[in-house]
């Protein structure tokens, strides 16, 4: 069997065995939006094409490839939803060379009515929840998820722009002007996770971020790690307020896990770290669930 996730940006497949274990792997350029109307079969061809030729005959896809913008749009599945469910959603893709399903993302809303989505960590999730059973989930990334887990089914989630907001304050606003693309510098996190917990509110600590550096109580080479540590400290704060956990799942790459680690942990949350890339375990799941395996 073959799992791909196909984002926005990049492509990324496995060519999974029986039991699960990972026998290739592909990283590449070639996200859903330097697709043409009408490329995504010929796409996926280039993509996996040798793995085809050589008797694989089924590709289960997450990510994506289900918006609107993709290949084709796979409605969300409202939470709570589990392993079960998404599967009995998946969509039949016109693919001529192999059986194409496509995992649907999920939906919730918020306690203010206000709609949230995810497409592509509900696959990693899905890895996860046999594992945890009830936990509190955070995936970090340009979009972090906070996800809750209950009885093996995901419940709900939130959503932070943390990462996108970073990079646009630190390269598109008067920040950019007051810091140096300096190595991490985690005294300087730590002061910002610690200020978001003040009172203020995040818009004036933002600002902070700029008055602490003229007054020569930041130094340049300190703003990023600020900056970031200021924004985190904020996602850690209003998901933790929500839920009220001791205790959180963590899922992310390396160094952006570290960040929240340490985030989670100066606010003395205990911190359960689980490997970066879970799609393929989440993708094989579905797989087993279509009995492709």
């Amino acid at each position: 069997m073959i799992g791909l996730d196909w984002g926005t940006t990049s492509l990324r497949a496995y060519r999974l065995a029986p039991d699960g274990t990972v026998r290739e792997r592909l990283d590449r350029p070639g996200g859903i939006m330097t697709v043409a109307p009408g490329g995504f079969p010929a796409a996926m061809e280039a993509a996996i094409g040798p793995w085809l030729s050589d008797g694989e005959n089924a590709v289960v896809l997450c990510g994506m490839v289900g918006s609107r913008q993709g290949w084709v749009e796979a409605p969300y599945l409202p939470c709570p939803a589990g392993a079960a469910e998404l599967a009995a959603a998946t969509i039949e893709l016109p693919f001529a060379r192999a059986r194409a399903r496509l995992i649907p993302g999920l939906t919730c809303t918020d306690a203010q009515g206000v709609p949230d989505v995810m497409r592509g960590e509900e696959t990693k999730l899905v890895a996860l929840a046999p594992r945890l059973r009830d936990a509190l989930v955070c995936l970090p990334g340009t979009h972090a998820k906070w996800a809750r887990i209950e009885a093996g089914r995901i419940t709900g989630f939130t959503t932070h722009m943390t990462g996108e907001v970073f990079a646009a304050l630190s390269q598109h606003t008067i920040l950019a002007r007051t810091s140096t693309d300096a190595p991490h510098q985690p005294g300087a996190f730590a002061r910002g996770v610690a200020q978001a917990q003040q009172a203020g509110g995040l818009l004036h600590h933002l600002f902070g971020a700029r008055t602490l550096h003229l007054m020569d109580r930041l130094a340049a080479t300190e703003t990023r790690s600020y900056l970031s540590g200021l924004l985190i400290g904020h996602e850690v704060a209003a998901a933790l307020a929500q839920t009220g956990a001791t205790l959180v799942d963590l899922v992310g790459a390396d160094a952006l896990a570290a960040l929240y680690r340490a985030a989670l942990e100066q606010r003395g949350i205990t911190v359960r770290l689980h490997e970066p890339d879970l799609v393929a375990a989440g993708l094989h799941a579905f797989g087993s669930s279509l009995g492709w395996n």
